[in-house]
C-alpha cells in the first residue's frame, strides 16, 4: 500500500538493534587486558601494604639486627673484603637477602591463601589470561621486595659507619628486579604446588634460606676452597647478590670471566625456565581446578 515496499523478512525486526554478541568460546579482549592486570596487580599491593608492619617494617629492621650483629662481632677495626670495609660489603648482600625473601613470600601466599580459603575462583574466574595473571603476581612480588629494599637503604644510610653510596645504580635496579622476579616466579609454583602453608613454610626453609644464605651475603666466595665455589656458582642466588653488590661497591668477589654480565644472563636464563614452568602449571590447572 501506498507504494511502500512491503518487508519480506520476518526477522528483520530482531535484526534492527541491540547488542551484537560474540559467539560462545570467542574471546571479546583480543589484546593485552591491562585494566584487569592492574586491577589485580592493586589488590595484590593493598593486601601486603594493609599489614605493612609484618611485611616490609618488619623485615628491614630483622636485616638490621643482622648488620648490628655481623659488623659489631666480626667486623672489627679496618677489617676489609675485596678492599672494602667488611660494614660496605654485607650491606648490600642483606638488602639483595631481604628483597629476594619478601619477594618470595608475597606470590607463595598469593594463590594459596585462595586455595585455603575457597576463594581461588576470584582468580581462576576474570577474563584474565595465564600470562596476565602471572605479569599481575610477580610485579605486586616485585614491588614488595622493591619497598622492603628501599626501606632498609634508607635506614643504612644514617647507619653509622655503613657507606651505601651506589656505584652503578643500572646493576642495583638491574639485578634487583632480576632477583626478585626469580623468587617471585619460584613462590607463584610454590603457591600452585602447596597445599597448606607448612609445605610453603618448608620450601622457605629448606630451599629459599639455604639458597640466600650460602651465596656470599655474609663472605666472599673467591675466598672459599675450588669445591665450595663451585656449589657458590651453581646457585642463582649467588648472582643476584653479586651483581647487585657490583651496584654498590663497584667490585665483584668473583672468579668466573666477566662475571657481571655472565651474572645478568644467568638471571635471564633462569627466570625465562622458571616463567616458563610457572605458565605451564596455571596453564594446566593443577591442583587449581577440579
Amino acid at each position: 500500500m501506498n507504494g511502500q515496499p512491503q518487508n519480506s523478512n520476518p526477522d528483520s525486526a530482531n535484526n534492527r538493534s541491540g547488542p551484537a554478541f560474540a559467539e560462545p568460546g570467542v574471546p571479546h579482549i583480543r589484546a593485552l587486558n591491562v585494566p584487569g592486570m592492574q586491577a589485580l596487580y592493586v589488590k595484590e599491593v593493598r593486601r601486603f601494604f594493609k599489614v605493612q608492619l609484618q611485611t616490609i617494617w618488619a623485615p628491614a629492621i630483622t636485616t638490621l639486627l643482622f648488620l648490628v650483629i655481623f659488623t659489631v662481632a666480626l667486623g672489627g677495626a679496618g677489617r676489609t673484603v675485596i678492599g672494602v670495609p667488611f660494614a660496605d660489603f654485607i650491606a648490600p648482600g642483606l638488602i639483595m637477602m631481604a628483597m629476594l625473601q619478601n619477594s618470595f613470600a608475597n606470590s607463595s601466599f598469593s594463590l594459596l591463601v585462595g586455595k585455603i580459603q575457597g576463594t581461588i575462583v576470584d582468580y581462576l574466574m576474570p577474563p584474565l589470561a595465564v600470562g596476565e595473571l602471572v605479569i599481575a603476581l610477580v610485579g605486586a612480588a616485585i614491588t614488595r621486595a622493591i619497598l622492603v629494599g628501599f626501606a632498609l637503604w634508607i635506614a643504612m644510610l644514617f647507619w653509622p659507619g655503613v657507606d651505601v653510596g651506589a656505584d652503578h645504580l643500572w646493576a642495583v635496579a638491574v639485578f634487583g628486579v632480576l632477583g626478585a622476579m626469580m623468587l617471585g616466579f619460584l613462590g607463584l609454583i610454590t603457591s600452585v604446588w602447596a597445599e597448606k602453608f607448612d609445605h610453603a613454610a618448608a620450601v622457605t626453609n629448606f630451599v629459599v634460606t639455604p639458597l640466600a644464605l650460602l651465596s656470599g651475603t655474609f663472605y666472599s666466595v673467591d675466598l672459599l676452597a675450588p669445591w665450595f665455589q663451585g656449589i657458590a656458582h651453581a646457585n642463582p642466588v649467588y648472582y643476584a647478590i653479586m651483581g647487585f653488590r657490583y651496584g654498590f661497591i663497584g667490585t665483584v668477589d668473583a672468579t668466573i670471566a666477566n662475571p657481571v654480565p655472565t651474572a645478568v644472563l644467568v638471571l635471564v636464563a633462569v627466570n625465562v625456565v622458571l616463567g616458563f614452568v610457572t605458565y605451564r602449571l596455571l596453564a594446566s590447572g593443577w591442583k587449581l581446578k577440579a
